[in-house]
């Protein structure tokens, strides 16, 4: 089956929780300051809706979900928007998947008129960082200001 990518539903929301959870756990963000245990996660398919200027896109490999990424405003901003919860199943790697998720987020960043997307993420997850910085991310010496993922020790911007 060929990959598909679609906005998430509430039928997905127990399956791409347990994949943001186990994701990371397996690169060690577990706990307070680290995406996979942000409130969302529990339900993201009433997080995310273009018409609060966000999406977040699931990820289907040969008939199984292996994923997702997300797009929102950073802290309500409208010119900077946060790539958000990239997280992949192993099966799920190595295909491209996170490239064109991660660009369909950026494209629908981009027709919501953002200006500049930041993300946080953990230098552990090496590929993710070679992902971002073949997208045009460039890394920033600190978080930006009110960032609630304290745990990163990796942040990122692009111009869009």
């Amino acid at each position: 089956m060929p990959l598909s990518i679609a906005p998430i539903t509430a039928q997905q929301d127990d399956e791409i929780c347990k994949i943001i959870k186990a994701v990371g756990e397996e690169f060690g963000a577990v706990g307070e300051g680290f995406g996979p245990s942000d409130e969302e996660v529990l339900a993201m398919s009433q997080h995310y809706h273009p018409q609060k200027q966000s999406l977040y896109l699931v990820a289907q490999w040969q008939g199984k979900i292996v994923g997702g990424c997300g797009i929102a405003p950073f802290n309500g901003s409208i010119e900077t928007c946060e790539l958000k919860k990239l997280f992949l199943l192993p099966d799920g790697r190595g295909h491209g998947i996170g490239k064109k998720l991660s660009q369909a987020c950026l494209d629908f960043a981009k027709q919501q008129g953002y200006t500049q997307c930041y993300l946080d993420t953990l230098s552990g997850m090496t590929s993710a960082i070679n992902l971002y910085q073949a997208l045009g991310f460039a890394h920033l010496n600190g978080p930006m200001a009110e960032t609630i993922h304290n745990g990163c020790d990796v942040w990122m911007l692009k111009s869009l």
